[in-house]
């Protein structure tokens, strides 16, 4: 799916998957990517592919479709976190 398909903007949550944990924000949008934070592992960009969903505020990423470092980031957000 095209990117300008998306209604995204800057401080949207990005999550991977529905319902889940929230694993960082969209800090920049342009017409062709967008740059998310994922906590613990800093900036990665997107063109696309890789969103599964974005609604109410917030952007839902297609796992499959996620390059490896990605992905690894992405299921380790809230490893190092602390009560």
């Amino acid at each position: 799916m095209p990117l300008r398909a998306f209604h995204v903007q800057v401080g949207d949550q990005v999550f991977l998957e529905e319902g889940g944990e929230e694993i960082g924000a969209v800090r920049m949008v342009a017409l062709d990517h967008l740059v998310i934070y994922i906590e613990g592992a800093g900036d990665f960009t997107l063109t696309g592919p890789e969103i599964a969903a974005v609604h109410d505020g917030k952007v839902r990423l297609d796992a499959r479709k996620l390059p490896p470092l990605l992905l690894g980031a992405a299921q380790a957000a809230h490893v190092h976190e602390v009560d």
